[in-house]
Order: structure tokens, then sequence, then C-alpha cells
């Protein structure tokens, strides 16, 4: 058994598997999880059981301690690798400071792309699932824009989480997703493509749930606490008065970090949950100077991150153009078009139909929207 792991086993574990024993402590906070990381120190806390009985922990706590399941944690570290994804524990030097200074920081994040993002400045953008065509238009345009001076951050929820992915990628920026699963599966499935694409674009994926975890309820607000811990503020672009996203606000008022909102119509019920939070002081938000000057010294020299953009731009505009006479785009309407009318229109099989909508999707010229496909026009 891996609890009674001999002294020569002992030397093959790595921080990882410390990490994880300090993760598998059952219903015990995170900050006192690394409090007692602190006075015991990592490797040593796993052989202080005598001390720990005077330490005012339940049995089970003093049990995850006194006998971790090394094999178990193990093979979360070969799952981990198997699906491209590392360990970063949280006193890895790419651990972010500012996600260290939340209530209940995780212990171990698990991560998938370009880790070094995890340095860098990062603003989220999220909102109502159930969108408005408007909404998507403003949440795609402001993360195009927000990608010259940070790394856009979202849920890669349906809705406005996925434009604002969409719209970092489609200005050559780099994008996080914050997910409520393992890395090895992906939620919602339609966003397999958008997920390949965030991880070839240099852009990073990350949960705090092991491989194999499946999205549940409980997840979603550990994973928006995630999204604004991880940023120097939140746009909220829509949310009803009962979305998660304002659930993602609270955690950013908690945790002390910028709150945005757009306005919208007073008839849109997607925008109420954005009105009240302005009411409540939340920074209302026209376009983007009124969230970079609240950054001015964090981010006034930009990210100096994105590719050539010169040679970068001409060749997107160059696949635009193709895009623009692909016939597929023809098949959709400035209407909702609903799938199975795409694909009488154009004939082709339902499998590749929603393949090069999707790459459409990607390219900024159609958005998904409930009941089908809209056309989009950006010119």
């Amino acid at each position: 058994m891996a609890n009674n792991i001999n002294s020569s086993e002992k030397k093959d574990l790595t921080s990882a598997h410390y990490w994880l024993a300090v993760k598998a402590i059952p219903r015990l906070a995170s900050h006192k999880k690394i409090a007692l990381v602190e006075k015991y120190g990592l490797t040593a806390l796993f052989s202080s059981t005598a001390e720990l009985t005077q330490s005012g922990l339940t049995s089970p706590q003093r049990l995850a301690i006194s006998s971790p399941d090394w094999e178990l944690f193990s093979k979360i570290i070969s799952d981990s690798q198997l699906c491209q994804s590392q360990i970063v524990p949280f006193d890895d030097p790419v651990y972010p400071q500012l996600l260290k200074e939340i209530y209940d920081p995780p212990i171990v994040l698990f991560v998938r792309g370009n880790i070094d993002l995890l340095l860098l400045p990062k603003m989220a953008i999220v909102g109502s699932r159930n969108a408005t065509i408007s909404g998507r238009e403003i949440a795609h345009k402001l993360a195009g824009q927000l990608t010259e001076k940070f790394v856009v951050t979202s849920g890669m929820a349906l809705g406005i989480d996925a434009q604002a992915h969409l719209g970092a990628l489609h200005n050559q920026g780099f994008t996080i997703a914050v997910v409520a699963t393992g890395l090895d599966l992906t939620y919602p499935s339609r966003h397999r493509e958008l997920q390949k694409n965030i991880i070839e674009h240099n852009g990073l994926i990350i949960s705090e749930f092991a491989p194999g975890v499946a999205p549940k309820q409980g997840h979603f607000p550990k994973r928006n606490r995630l999204i604004s811990g991880l940023s120097l503020g939140v746009v909220v672009v829509e949310a009803s008065l009962k979305s998660g996203s304002l659930i993602s606000a609270r955690c950013a008022l908690e945790q002390g970090r910028e709150v945005f909102a757009v306005p919208s119509s007073i008839y849109n019920v997607q925008a109420k949950g954005c009105h009240w939070l302005i009411k409540q002081g939340a920074k209302l938000v026209e376009d983007i100077a009124d969230i970079e000057e609240e950054f001015e010294d964090i981010v006034k020299d930009g990210l100096n991150l994105n590719r050539n953009k010169e040679k970068d731009n001409s060749t997107t505009k160059s696949t635009k153009q193709d895009l623009c006479k692909d016939p597929m785009l023809a098949s959709v309407g400035y209407e909702i078009t609903p799938v199975d009318l795409v694909v009488s229109r154009s004939k082709l099989p339902i499998d590749v139909v929603l393949t090069r909508l999707t790459v459409l999707e990607l390219k900024g010229l159609v958005s998904a929207v409930p009941g089908g496909y809209i056309k989009l026009n950006r010119g």
C-alpha cells in the first residue's frame, strides 16, 4: 500500500506529491493548509504525526497527513502528463502572486499551454451564457482591445466567455481559460475546437481539479473565484440578476480587484446585473479607455508579447477574405439560422457544417447563439 511507503520509495516523491497530499487534507481551508506547511515544512509535515495530535486537527485530517495515498497522487501526476498538462504547486515561482493573496488560493494548479502567461497582468471578461448578439459583439471587441495591455481571462463558458476568448485570439492576443473540470475534459463539449485554438495560439487552460474530474454545480463558483483572483479586474459585459457572473464580481470585490460593468438598454434583462453593479459602485465602461486608465502605472508599456502583428495581420486579413468567400457563410443569415437550415442550404454533411461553422466563429464571422448561428458584420 502507498500509505506504508518505505524510505527508498519515498526518495522518488516529488514536490508535486507532497502538495497534492496537502491538497487532499479534508475539510481544511487553504490558508490553514498553507500555515501547516509554513510551520512544519512541506516534507516534514508528513513526519510530524506526534506533534499534530496537539494541533486541533480532526482525526480524518491527521490520518490524511500520517497516511497519504501516495499511489493516488502518483496517478494524478501521471494522468496530468498524459493530457499534456503540468502541476504548479503553491510554492512554484510561476504561481501567480495575485492568486496567493486571495482568502482560499488553490494548493495546486493544473495548467496546459503557455505557462509564462501566469506571470503577466490579466483582465477578466465574464457575462451571461445567454447573451444578446450586442453583448457578444461588445465582449469580442473589448477582449481584442485589451490584449494590447493584458492577458484576457475568462471561463470558456457559452456566450460572453467564449466571445472574450475568441476576441483575444482574433486580435492575435493571449487568453487564459479557467475551467471547472479536469484538463482531460472539455466543458461544454462544443468548445473542444476553441480549447484547441487557445492552446495552439500560446494561450493557457487552468484548473484546480485533477484529470478525470467531471463538471459539477459546485465547481463553477470555485472556478469563478480563480478567474477574478488571477486578474487585476473583472469586466462584466452582460449578466442577469441571478447570473453566475455576479459571483465573479462579488469575488473580485472581496479580493480587492477592480470591477467594471458595461451598461445596456433598461429593457435588456441580461443587463440588469450590470446595472445593479454600477449602482453598487462598479465603474461604468463605455470604451477601453475606461478600463486602461485604472491601470496606467501597471500596463503603460503594454505586454510586448503579441507576435509580429504586421505579418500576422496581413495573414489574418488574407485568411478572412478567403473565409468571406466561403459558401458556408452565405448559408448563415443576419437573423438566427438553425444548424439544420445551414445543412439544408449548403447541402453538406452535418459534421462538415459544424466544423466549418466553428472555424468561421473563431475568425469572428459568425456567432453561436441559442437556436443556431448568426452572421456578424465586422468588416
